[in-house]
């Protein structure tokens, strides 16, 4: 077998952002570009010579060609180790299980999460280090320093490799482990929750939708929901992974899982729920009963003792700075710590590590615990499968029983998606110069109480992170929340955040309760003036 050494050049695009590297497929497929991510990844590591390294991703368009480019890279890099999972697949929150289980030096997860695929749409890759979780921000700047001066990779001349067989076998001094990409996250969910429960709940007759969406999560819905929990075939939808997802946006919401949404709200189903292209964001629904994450977080907080595995209690929870304040009320009624972090599961992580948080979570349908260092979509619906079976309540009953203990936290987030960079950079450039000027002014019935560019200190090793996102609160206990996510691939993204705490528990929806707040945002922010948009591409 031939070990090469192949001179490259640097791309000036590879700057990792909150979830990895993310471009077109064609991008991906330029000469030298995956390449030279993964060998700046390597370089970026201690040592490579001898070590475990776990890689998979979520089947979408290019997955396989990526990891047959990986295999050969991590060979002549001199891996001692590469678990794969079969068929190159691994949900993300699987693949931080197996990271934590088999010790590995951290992984290799190839995915652009709810992004959609195929050959004209998007893919990405990211490294997840030995505890399991995204690269810290440290790490990730200098994987993209190494991008800007890398001059070579290493590659071996090797056979292509069965992804689909599982086995073990030697390419040079190099293991080769194609392992059942399900067992080990099933085993670690029968050890977290009550399977005769849940079992239980199923045979009395409730029913349940999952939808897989042609992604990840597929196979491991089956194994879990069917298998171990018997419940009925038709309970999971959408179970084959496909490399476009079936021409669909795997994004659990209820613009892109209607007909979820229809069937539930049809009535014979109790219970709804998704998940995303890697198999880390969820979406619970019940009869006509929409669960915003933000309440998600709260809610599973609240009752995370009546699980088997929380039943000692939380260290404390957190939540990343755009999600509402409801988990904060639990946190504040428990008497445990509650921690406010930027956008991205980085942040979550050290916080874990360090035992300072059991639950966390993110509004944009991400929530997890400390099992495993990401967001764990499946994770998150057997915890409500939990609460269901145990309660002996609907999923509309479980929330209005929150709301009146804790008040509800009116939420929604609005999305302008593909605004033109310049635009959306300016547009931001004037928010944020006006911050200082912002304090007391009135807008219709609002008064302005403080406004600012979020920052963050990591309490457990003093990193310092800003410009994570510009809040503005008022009297009223209503809040604007507005950033760029990093999550997409062209043009630029305008998240806004809307929240507004209430005594209320009237059923009207929540976009006409939060109005006249989103009029005041779209007004502040000057939407219209910048970019030309009246109203949000997605609205969740």
């Amino acid at each position: 077998m031939t070990m090469n050494s192949i001179s490259t050049h640097p791309f000036d695009d590879q700057k990792p952002g909150t979830s990895g590297l993310r471009k077109k497929v064609k991008i991906f497929q330029q000469k030298h570009y995956l390449e030279n991510f993964v060998q700046s990844v390597f370089d970026s590591l201690d040592e490579c010579s001898g070590a475990r390294l776990i890689v998979g991703g979520d089947g979408r368009y290019f997955n396989r060609d990526a990891i047959q480019v990986i295999v050969r890279m991590a060979v002549a890099n001199g891996f001692g180790e590469l678990v794969i999972g079969s068929g190159g697949i691994l949900s993300t929150p699987a693949a931080s299980c197996i990271i934590r289980k088999y010790q590995a030096c951290g992984g290799l997860i190839l995915s652009a999460s709810h992004n959609p695929g195929g050959p004209d749409e998007d893919f990405g890759i990211k490294f997840n280090g030995a505890n399991g979780g995204p690269a810290t921000e440290t790490h990730t700047n200098q994987i993209f320093q190494l991008t800007q001066s890398i001059s070579r990779y290493h590659i071996a001349d090797t056979d292509t490799v069965d992804l689909d067989r599982i086995q073990e076998f030697y390419l040079e001094e190099t293991l080769i482990r194609i392992i059942d990409p399900v067992a080990d996250y099933v085993d670690m969910m029968s050890s977290i929750f009550d399977f005769s429960a849940i079992k239980k709940l199923f045979k009395s007759g409730f029913s349940m939708r999952f939808d897989a969406m042609h992604a990840v999560t597929g196979p491991y819905a089956k194994a879990l929901f069917i298998d171990q929990l018997s419940a009925p075939p038709e309970s999971v939808m959408n179970a084959e992974p496909l490399e476009d997802f079936g021409g669909h946006h795997p994004d659990p919401n209820l613009v892109h899982a209607a007909t979820l949404v229809d069937a539930v709200n049809a009535g014979a189903i109790d219970f709804g729920a998704a998940s995303d292209g890697d198999g880390d964001r969820n979406m619970i629904i019940g009869h006509n009963c929409y669960v915003n994450p933000c309440d998600s977080l709260a809610v599973l907080a609240a009752n995370a003792t009546l699980v088997p595995g929380y039943r000692v209690g939380l260290a404390g929870v957190a939540r990343s700075m755009p999600t509402s304040r409801a988990v904060d009320r639990v946190a504040d009624q428990l008497e445990i710590p509650c921690y406010e972090t930027p956008t991205g599961w980085k942040f979550f992580g050290n916080l874990m590590d360090d035992d300072r948080i059991t639950l966390c979570g993110e509004e944009s349908f991400g929530t997890g615990s400390s099992h495993v260092r990401e967001k764990d979509g499946l994770w998150a619906v057997l915890f409500w499968l939990n609460l269901l079976a145990v309660s002996n309540k609907s999923v509309s009953e479980l929330l209005n029983q929150h709301w009146q203990t804790y008040g509800r936290d009116l939420f929604t987030r609005h999305d302008y998606e593909g605004i033109d960079t310049r635009d959306a950079n300016e547009m931001m450039q004037a928010l944020n110069d006006s911050l200082p000027e912002l304090s007391g002014q009135t807008f219709d019935d609002f008064i302005v109480e403080q406004a600012d560019q979020f920052s963050y200190a990591d309490p457990v090793d003093g990193t310092l992170s800003d410009n994570q996102g510009i809040r503005i609160t008022f009297t009223n206990g209503a809040r604007i929340v507005v950033r760029l996510s990093g999550t997409g691939t062209s043009g630029a993204t305008l998240r806004v955040y809307l929240d507004q705490f209430s005594q209320s528990l009237s059923q009207t929806d929540t976009q006409i309760l939060l109005a006249p707040l989103a009029k005041v945002a779209q007004s502040i922010i000057g939407i219209k003036r910048f970019s030309g948009r009246t109203s949000p591409d997605v609205i969740t």
